[in-house]
């Protein structure tokens, strides 16, 4: 069995986890931007309804394919490790709803066609700022790498 610090640091592991993470930025981005600008959503609820539009996505490619060989298969079992894994982003989107209503509170403004862009720009730093929690939680606790 490998330590936990081996298991985290499997480079091709956090480069699957990583892309998978990109493909949920480009929902989460789309659909927090929308909201926010095109229908008026405060930018920390538009944050927290994409956030959670990106968690199900990624949860069905890394179910699929970064930690396709750990957990155990059937329906219950992925159910659990559904909940989990929204749990346990629960505090990436923590981080993530955090960096928002911080930053779009600083006294910076930069619009274009009516659209404060620097609101929007808010969005992917709090995706960023969250990647390296979520990416530790999941392994342990969602995908239990080191149980194996």
């Amino acid at each position: 069995m490998r330590g936990v610090p081996d298991e985290l640091l499997a480079v091709d592991r956090f480069g699957q986890f990583v892309s998978v993470g990109a493909v949920g930025a480009v929902f989460d981005l789309t659909t927090s931007s929308v909201l926010s600008a095109g229908v008026g959503v405060p930018p920390e609820i538009a944050k927290l309804v994409g956030a959670e539009v990106a968690i199900v996505v990624m949860f069905v490619v890394n179910e699929r394919w970064t930690f396709a060989a750990h957990g155990d298969d059937g329906g219950w079992a992925i159910l659990r490790r559904f909940l989990k894994s929204n749990l346990v982003r629960s505090g990436g989107v923590a981080v993530q709803v955090g960096v928002v209503a911080a930053l779009t509170r600083l006294p910076v403004a930069f619009k274009a066609l009516g659209v404060n862009l620097w609101e929007l720009a808010t969005f992917p730093i709090a995706i960023g700022c969250s990647l390296l929690l979520n990416y530790v939680l999941e392994s342990l606790f969602t995908w239990r790498v080191t149980a194996d």
